[in-house]
């Protein structure tokens, strides 16, 4: 009995060791990452598990609130998100699965392994980041966009994401501006950037 109980034990921290924790994410890929639980996030009300890799990264601009360039101002900025999209639009929690503030830190919304709400018809096949800010008229700072770029390269590298993915705007599935013109320009210079 006492032998089963050790390879249960083992196997549970094989499991745990072979997927890093979100803080180390910060270590692993050289970018700061902030829980839901850090930035003063609800629970999610449910949850539809995605299915992983997944084929498309849809870029986003939040437009309001504005671009925010330190943590509580960002802890601000998805904590107003959330509410509105859980209380406006009747969501079961924010619509991205992860948001980048203007300080160059990554915000955990529903994270890698739930369905969002952001680009209806890609959601179950995509991962949605939002980069914190209106960028219809000027880039995102520096930082905003490199942070961007190494959330998607680590999530190629923990298996989330695939790496042929294909890069879209929100703008090309949906009758949107997101994710703004200066923005949505740039990204066609990213890798694995596609026209659909």
């Amino acid at each position: 009995m006492a032998s089963f109980a050790l390879i249960v034990i083992l196997s549970v921290i094989g499991f745990i060791s072979a997927y890093p924790s979100p803080e180390g994410y910060s270590s692993a890929f050289n970018f700061p990452f902030v829980t839901k639980e850090q930035w003063g996030g609800r629970e999610a009300r449910t949850s539809t598990p995605l299915n992983h890799p997944v084929q498309f990264v849809v870029i986003h601009h939040s437009y309001i609130p504005g671009v925010c360039l330190s943590r509580d101002e960002c802890a601000r900025s998805m904590r107003s998100m959330q509410n509105f999209h859980m209380n406006s639009n009747g969501w079961s929690d924010i619509g991205y699965n992860f948001a980048v503030g203007g300080e160059g830190s990554v915000y955990e919304g529903r994270g890698w392994d739930a369905v969002g709400a952001h680009a209806a018809g890609y959601n179950s096949n995509s991962i949605g980041i939002v980069l914190i800010g209106d960028f219809v008229s000027n880039l995102p700072p520096a930082v905003q966009m490199q942070t961007t770029q190494e959330l998607i390269a680590a999530g190629v590298r923990l298996g989330y994401i695939r790496p042929n993915y294909m890069l879209i705007g929100h703008r090309q599935v949906s009758a949107t501006e997101c994710p703004g013109t200066r923005l949505f320009n740039e990204i066609t210079n990213w890798n694995n950037f596609v026209r659909i």
